[in-house]
């Protein structure tokens, strides 16, 4: 292959750490690892050599080796420091817990001096309160290294014949950062699982919604294949393919002797063989678990950035053309029919009706309302040199634009990430008095809200410690945000919640009520896990059998447009197996705004976020 095809091959990277005990000379360790192509290795920062009696009367004041055998940025980019594993601090012998707690702080306090990135701690037991409070203790007076807690992904006891208590890796893990108070900063390592005892789905999927920074594999666990090369087999490689989704790094635990370069090389070869390069993919590239605020587009003008995003969706715009190609093709009206694209942006959808004219060979009157002025400039730049009197552009408000003849086909693109949370629908139930009764048609014409509960520590994290200056953090937890999730699991399939319909005509021509009300119940949890918020969906029919969907269940493939939004609850709520969720939601509006409401009715109740639309609301005007 040449060099240039090579370097422009999809792949993930994968950074792999090499696990080394107790080193003769690190800096020589280092250096060997490197030369096999590690990016990083585990070691202890302490040695055994030394006397570790801290609670005698001659405390000894070397603890370790020195620090110049590398330079700082050695240490704090390269160096995950393991903690010392025989300490006991749960210990019920007092001496040997006072000994052991002033141990592990001074590791602590020593790996601050070193400016290491992470350290690494293992649980050996269920409870662990008096570790995670000392951790705590050092995270709240400020110190920076990040926390990687080691536990396998399957508990021995699982599959042990002699264990007499089976127990849950997942449930010493919660347990330990619900003391620590869900901190960023604290994040898991996985031991990956023998063939034989590898976890569900449904218990790998709850390990994606947690903060995996990396996947232990050991050596032992790679297959020789028929030219003497380690491989993975089939199960281990599609656990891995999950993970690549969030990022993790992987850790080679050298239980066996080779070739050490070989298992780094392999890692790469999966970076590539199982790197999902879809649509998606590349679209999403760096958005990933990023908070953004649903747009405001009735007060606020979009930007060229944002039109340019929208535009970028060939299959939502190839999706809209083929409800307008339909909707033309079984129009029976004796007259030039006549289509409004009602918030026309820059013009998709004004190029999407001409494309079906020319295809159908059918004269169409269409025009194009926008009220964005800025929007307007290009609509009038595409009239003038490219579609010339076929298309009237109206800068006018939809709302209040009183047309000189009445519309057969209204084309709309207003529907945001929950369907109506952009006003569609007060948009439409506005623009409607210009849809020719009886026989007029409405693209999109139903559409429907999905929510599902959502299990996402790093969404949660993201809004504690993303908070404006103006804003309290009950503000910032009020809001919705719209995110591509990745650190992730839903903990149920969505459910449908609000119905709209267009054209939406009431008795005695009184406004439409847009307001709505629903309370869902999801079926009982399959395992523990922690709910952090509500994660919202739409499905839209816009023209007969023609479609758009971003519900996980019936996804529109290939759609990039919407990004899912999610409404958080104002603390994490552990939810038991068995447990029934059940969530309440309201859609209410005033003269002037819309907003939403929710809380929670089981596991717990929780009190209703975001009353009168205190926090945030959209805009009417």
């Amino acid at each position: 292959m040449l060099e240039d095809e090579q370097s422009s091959e999809k792949r993930k990277r994968m950074s792999c750490g090499l696990y080394t005990s107790c080193p003769a000379s690190l800096k020589t360790a280092l250096q060997s690892a490197f030369d096999f192509g590690f990016h990083f290795i585990i070691t202890q920062i302490t040695h055994p050599n030394y006397s570790r009696n801290l609670d005698g009367p001659n405390v000894p004041y070397i603890i370790g080796r020195t620090d110049r055998i590398l330079k700082g940025n050695e240490w704090n980019r390269l160096i995950v420091g393991e903690l010392t594993t025989s300490l006991d601090v749960e210990s019920e012998v007092s001496h040997i817990r006072s000994n052991d707690k002033k141990i592990l702080e001074q590791e602590l306090g020593f790996a601050s001096h070193l400016g290491i990135p992470a350290v690494l701690l293992h649980l050996s037991k269920p409870k662990n309160v008096q570790l995670s409070r000392i951790i705590n203790d050092k995270l709240v007076s400020g110190f920076s290294y990040g926390v990687w807690v080691q536990i396998p992904m399957v508990h021995p006891s699982n599959y042990s014949p002699i264990a007499e208590t089976q127990h849950d890796s997942w449930d010493w893990w919660n347990d330990f950062r619900i003391h620590c108070d869900y901190d960023k900063r604290v994040g898991l390592v996985l031991e990956l699982p023998d063939v034989r005892h590898v976890p569900s789905v449904d218990e790998i999927e709850r390990w994606i919604g947690e903060p995996v920074k990396a996947l232990v594999i050991q050596a032992s666990y790679f297959l020789i294949n028929q030219y003497g090369k380690p491989v993975l087999s089939k199960v281990h490689q599609e656990i891995i393919k999950k993970f690549m989704t969030i990022d993790v790094q992987y850790i080679i635990h050298l239980d066996i002797e080779g070739d050490f370069s070989l298992y780094v090389k392999y890692m790469n070869f999966l970076g590539k063989k199982l790197y999902c390069c879809d649509t998606m993919a590349e679209f999403v590239q760096g958005c990933e678990d990023y908070l953004q605020n649903p747009l405001q587009p009735l007060t606020e003008h979009l930007e060229t950035n944002v039109y340019e995003v929208f535009e970028k969706d060939q299959i939502k715009y190839d999706t809209y053309q083929k409800a307008i190609h339909d909707a033309l093709e079984h129009w029976t009206g004796d007259h030039v029919p006549v289509v409004m694209v009602v918030g026309a942006g820059r013009g998709p959808l004004v190029q999407a009706v001409l494309n079906v004219c020319k295809l159908l060979e059918k004269e169409v009157k269409v025009y194009a309302v926008e009220k964005n002025p800025y929007a307007v400039n290009t609509l009038a730049e595409r009239v003038k040199r490219e579609w010339g009197s076929q298309v009237t552009l109206i800068r006018e408000d939809m709302r209040t634009w009183q047309p000189p003849e009445l519309a057969d086909i209204l084309v709309s693109e207003l529907l945001g990430s929950f369907g109506d949370n952009e006003l569609s629908p007060e948009c439409l139930d506005g623009a409607q008095r210009f849809l020719r009764p009886e026989t007029g048609i409405s693209i999109p014409k139903q559409y429907t809200s999905f929510i599902a509960p959502l299990q996402s520590l790093k969404i949660y994290n993201e809004i504690r410690n993303s908070r404006l200056p103006d804003k309290t953090l009950k503000q910032c937890l009020e809001t919705p945000y719209v995110v591509h999730l990745a650190n992730y699991q839903q903990l149920a399939d969505s459910q449908p919640l609000f119905v709209f319909d267009h054209p939406n005509y009431t008795k005695n021509g009184q406004n439409p009520d847009n307001t709505r009300f629903k309370s869902l119940r999801f079926p009982p949890a399959k395992k523990h896990c922690v709910l952090t918020g509500i994660v919202g969906f739409f499905e839209a029919v816009l023209y007969g059998e023609v479609t758009l969907s971003t519900n996980p269940r019936t996804h529109t493939p290939d759609m990039v447009s919407w990004f899912p939004i999610v409404f958080p609850l104002a603390a994490p709520v552990q939810v038991k197996e068995g447990d029934i969720i059940q969530i309440s939601f309201w859609r209410e509006e005033s003269v002037d705004k819309v907003w939403y409401e929710w809380c929670l009715e089981s596991p717990i109740k929780t009190p209703i976020m975001n009353p009168n639309g205190r926090s945030y609301h959209i805009k009417k005007h």
